[in-house]
């Protein structure tokens, strides 16, 4: 497994193209890796090509890449990089070994993490209606959402202590009224509501609109099962992977202030 980082160079029309376009992003990173194409399907029980763009800043977009084998960003580079500048030593992207950081991972180790993912439920308004895959719209949701999630995943979000959880009154507690932001080290940032005609891409005449909300959430987390943690972050997590879902990174953790 790898792990690879490539700056967007946001003022180039080729990098807007593919932050305005999923799919085209999508494509583009397939594009990495000789002999696979876009629409081929990864096997359910092997690792599989995640990809997450991080904003940083106005003007800052890190594109992160998990991958089985090691990707080759050149076109990405003369696209939406930096080519002027790139050279063999500096070839415009890093990728490192992501082996060693998986092997590492022990029960009871702590870092901080990132995800951005599409959290969906299912509902039926009646009884003889088929159940419609639906996106959850508010934090505490897309919150619960994830949580839900932490033990097959190989992790618990960690908790702030009990002097540090504040009710929406302003005060503190750990009644049934508490907001899942208040009680666990986990915060909701960037949502994004993507539409965009799936047939397009796929060469069809049938139309296939596609809509999808994702969020980014930080938080911090313990390792419960590292065996769970390794396929999580070389499976990813939920849906809509193909269209920068599902990648979850981990970093040293640091003092809360």
């Amino acid at each position: 497994m790898f792990l690879s980082r490539f700056r967007v160079n946001t003022a180039r029309p080729g990098a807007r193209r593919l932050l305005s376009s999923p799919q085209a992003m999508h494509a583009a990173v397939m594009s990495s890796f000789p002999g696979l194409l876009p629409s081929d399907t990864p096997s359910p029980d092997g690792p599989r090509v995640l990809w997450r763009l991080d904003h940083q800043a106005r003007a800052e977009v890190l594109l992160f890449i998990v991958s089985p084998d090691r990707p080759d960003l050149t076109h990405l580079v003369e696209q939406a990089g930096w080519p002027a500048v790139a050279s063999p030593q500096e070839p415009g992207w890093q990728t490192r070994p992501y082996g060693p950081l998986l092997d590492r991972l022990t029960a009871g180790d702590r870092w901080a993490f990132r995800l951005t993912a599409n959290p969906v439920h299912t509902i039926r308004r009646t009884d003889n209606e088929p159940r419609k895959i639906t996106a959850h719209l508010t934090p505490v949701h897309q919150m619960g959402w994830l949580l839900q999630r932490q033990d097959t995943c190989g992790f618990r979000i960690l908790e702030k202590p009990g002097d540090q959880r504040l009710l929406p009154g302003g005060t503190t507690g750990q009644g049934k009224h508490e907001h899942h932001g208040d009680r666990y080290e986990l915060s909701v940032g960037q949502q994004h509501n993507l539409a965009f005609d799936k047939s397009r891409s796929e060469g069809s005449s049938r139309r296939r609109a596609v809509t999808l909300v994702t969020v980014t959430f930080d938080g911090r987390l313990e390792v419960t099962d590292p065996d769970a943690l390794r396929r999580t972050l070389s499976h990813g997590i939920g849906r809509a992977k193909a269209y920068g879902c599902g990648l979850i990174t981990l970093a040293p953790l640091t003092p809360t202030p």
